[in-house]
């Protein structure tokens, strides 16, 4: 029996080396890649806004810019609203950590270690103050992005020029549809989302006060963006939110457990049906895939990305199918 002889081309070792050395600035500049992604998903949200603007005669590049300042002062004015309670309460709830896991029986733990630990947490409030000035004193990137985003909704509306340049008529057809229903799917999600959030954020937070568990604003804070993460971070959000009912009684604990099964129903047969309109169902195995596979890639960004991933996926493929 002869030996089997495996031949490889130079074009294939070409080739190998070539993709290899792709892959490698890929990998390079996946920060600015990142930005990029995230500036067309900005992009997605505020076309639809920038259209209205537009229709009350008010030019593009005006459009942009007063979106710009409105998103700019409710960012500012909600921060400034937020934070210095979010701050006291959460820098209350570390320094009563110990007692409170004594509390609901957690004393086999040494104290000493609780404490340590505690001691390591307290500084949280610090580190998020650090946090914000860090990202204030990032203002390039911040900025990068704003201009980044600015001149791709500039552009946005002149999308036909630059696809029959070097596409024909019928792919150019192709193209703009794929992108419209793209810009569709994704500026619903966001939108959404962001409603979804804002929803079970208030709705715990009224929950929690009406209960009088401590720390309402904090955990409702943490509700809501946790809400970014299907299926599981509203399982994640509960479980603090149940220890702290626990601290005060174990009817606390079921009443706050209660709640927040109240809140993901209202959320899942209310509010998402109405928000989303079932434009941007995905199967819930995908959901919880494509979230391990994200989170695995890119930590926390990457979960949190993973889903408008999976929807230009999805649109590109089915567009892709449909053509057969």
């Amino acid at each position: 029996m002869q030996p089997i002889k495996i031949e490889i081309s130079h074009k294939t070792i070409i080739f190998t080396v070539f993709f290899l050395i792709f892959l490698w600035f890929l990998y390079q500049i996946r920060q600015l890649l990142l930005l990029v992604f995230i500036s067309l998903l900005l992009v997605f949200t505020l076309e639809p806004l920038v259209e209205k603007f537009e229709n009350f005669k008010i030019p593009r590049w005006l459009s942009i810019i007063l979106i710009y300042a409105i998103m700019f002062l409710v960012v500012t004015i909600s921060l400034a609203g937020i934070i210095p309670p979010f701050v006291d309460q959460t820098s209350d709830l570390i320094s009563q950590l110990p007692l409170l896991m004594e509390k609901i029986g957690i004393s086999r733990i040494d104290r000493n270690i609780i404490n340590s630990q505690v001691s390591q947490l307290g500084s949280i409030p610090i580190n998020l103050a650090k946090f914000v000035v860090g990202v204030l004193s990032n203002l390039a990137s911040i900025l990068v992005l704003a201009v980044f985003t600015f001149y791709l909704l500039e552009e946005r509306s002149k999308i036909d020029k630059y696809l029959s340049k070097y596409f024909s008529k019928e792919q150019e057809g192709k193209i703009k549809k794929v992108i419209v229903k793209i810009e569709k799917r994704l500026g619903s999600w966001i939108r959404g989302e962001l409603i979804l959030m804002t929803a079970v954020g208030i709705i715990s937070y009224l929950g929690f006060r009406i209960l009088e568990i401590e720390y309402a604003l904090p955990l409702a804070i943490l509700a809501g963006l946790l809400e970014i993460i299907p299926n599981i971070g509203p399982t994640v959000a509960s479980i603090p939110a149940v220890l702290a009912g626990l601290s005060i009684s174990p009817f606390h604990a079921l009443a706050t457990l209660s709640w927040c099964f109240l809140v993901q129903q209202i959320e899942n047969n209310f509010i998402v049906p109405k928000v989303m309109q079932k434009a941007v169902g995905i199967n819930p195995l995908i959901i919880l895939i494509s979230l391990w596979i994200g989170f695995r890639l890119a930590g926390i960004s990457g979960a949190v990305l993973a889903i408008p991933a999976v929807l230009i996926l999805e649109t590109i493929s089915l567009e892709v199918l449909s053509k057969g």
